[in-house]
């Protein structure tokens, strides 16, 4: 099979791609809620320390393996294996890979849908004098209505693989350098507008002085987990993308890059939030219903609060679009390496996660009362199952194969560092990535 000949134009294109992938609900819907829930600066000590330990190194695992195989995941991992003397079955990781963005894409799909409705409201002004009660009758009368909530889904993948279907020059990269900056500047915009309300001081406190007593065991395993979805690791997104990385580039500087933009993304979001939450004197640990209910009301007694309320939910929309399109990229990738052209591989992606996303629509109205396993709906299930059990498992086989697998001469060339730099990063995957992802697997698995 023909190595990939698409390539980012540049370095900046590949960098602002990969964290194009990262950034989505990840860092503006679930970081918030889930350092509510976790004690604040507690959970975001242990998180960034995570993202350090755990999430980086297995995100360079991840890029440097396609990086050395400049094909799709399946044939990358195939090639590699084989050319280290070991089972061409490891290609079959980059099947699972698939089969987990899949999963992922189609409750994402009907999730960003959402944000299309409530950016719609928002800019109609439908939140201003509402009080609490109404705004969560109408998230509940929202969630209830499938013709709603199947037009939003539908509109969003749309949107999301006619990207894709234009490819990785014309599509991709195009769309990432213009959004990823527009996104930065809502976000700033935000912040500065946090920073004149009276929630701001507390905010910060709550967000950056950490209280040792609030970290626990349950808080350590969410602040693993956490940094593993984040970075979107575990599922070939960043294999597929490391195919197209410039050949001069640094690996190490550019994931380090995307790691620290996206944790920014994540603090930015939790500033503009909480400063939000606390002024209006609301609880942070709201849960999930955070973005969606909490905000809304804390907004809509604020000056000028309908407009600021639209610009979170655009910077919402433009994050899981970006997200979506780069999650859909590596299932487009293996059908290409199966023989399939990039626009009938888009199409059929596309109508399969929609179909699929339909099961998500429907489990708050017409399938509220099937649940497949135990108590859960089949959004549950598929909210939860792919990011705490099949992200993990996939991490954690991409780090054996990179670390201990590849061939070391290989690893090191697509790394593009020297000895030093090699041993270091094989240490760590081997010795503390890959130990703290079985951790997390094993939570996950709980």
């Amino acid at each position: 099979m023909q190595a990939t000949l698409e390539r980012w134009s540049t370095r900046r294109a590949f960098i602002l791609a990969v964290t194009g992938a990262a950034v989505g609900l990840g860092n503006i819907w679930r970081f918030p809620y889930i350092t509510g829930e976790n004690g604040g600066a507690a959970f975001l000590v242990l998180y960034v320390a995570f993202v350090l330990l755990l999430g980086l190194p297995v995100m360079m695992a991840e890029i440097l393996i396609g990086r050395a195989g400049r094909r799709s995941p399946m044939a990358s991992l195939g090639h590699l294996a084989a050319q280290a003397g070991a089972s061409r079955h490891w290609r079959l990781l980059g099947v699972f890979g698939a089969v987990t963005v899949f999963c992922i894409l189609s409750f994402y799909s009907v999730v960003s849908g959402w944000s299309i409705e409530f950016l719609v409201a928002a800019i109609n002004g439908d939140f201003v004098g509402a009080d609490p009660a109404e705004i969560g009758a109408g998230f509940d009368a929202f969630l209830a209505d499938p013709a709603r909530m199947t037009f939003n889904h539908t509109l969003f993948l749309l949107l999301t693989m006619t990207v894709v279907a234009a490819g990785v020059a014309k599509g991709l990269e195009k769309l990432n350098n213009l959004l990823m900056p527009l996104l930065y500047l809502l976000l700033v915009l935000l912040a500065g507008f946090a920073a004149t309300t009276s929630g701001f001081g507390p905010a910060l406190a709550w967000l950056f002085q950490p209280e040792l007593s609030a970290i626990t065991p349950l808080v350590v395993l969410h602040a693993m987990g956490h940094a593993f979805f984040t970075l979107a690791v575990g599922a070939c997104a960043l294999m597929a993308y490391g195919a197209y990385m410039p050949e001069r580039q640094s690996l190490p500087r550019a994931a380090g890059a995307v790691a620290l933009l996206d944790v920014t993304v994540a603090l930015l979001a939790g500033i503009a939030i909480f400063s939000v939450v606390f002024t209006q004197g609301l609880d942070p640990a709201e849960g999930p219903g955070l973005m969606f209910v909490t905000l809304p009301i804390a907004f809509a007694e604020l000056p000028w609060g309908a407009l600021w309320l639209s610009l979170f939910f655009l910077l919402l929309l433009l994050a899981t679009w970006t997200s979506s399109i780069n999650l859909a990229e590596p299932m487009v990738a293996t059908l290409q390496g199966l023989g399939l052209g990039r626009g009938r591989a888009a199409a059929l992606t596309g109508v399969a996660v929609w179909l699929v996303g339909l099961l998500s629509v429907l489990s708050f109205s017409i399938l509220a009362d099937w649940h497949p396993v135990a108590d859960k709906t089949f959004f549950d299930l598929v909210t939860s199952v792919p990011t705490e059990v099949f992200l993990p498992l996939g991490g954690l086989v991409i780090a054996v194969f990179a670390a201990w697998v590849m061939a070391s001469d290989t690893v090191r060339k697509a790394l593009g560092v020297g000895p030093t730099g090699f041993r270091l990063w094989q240490g760590v995957v081997r010795w503390v990535s890959i130990p703290l992802t079985l951790v997390v697997l094993v939570a996950g698995l709980i």
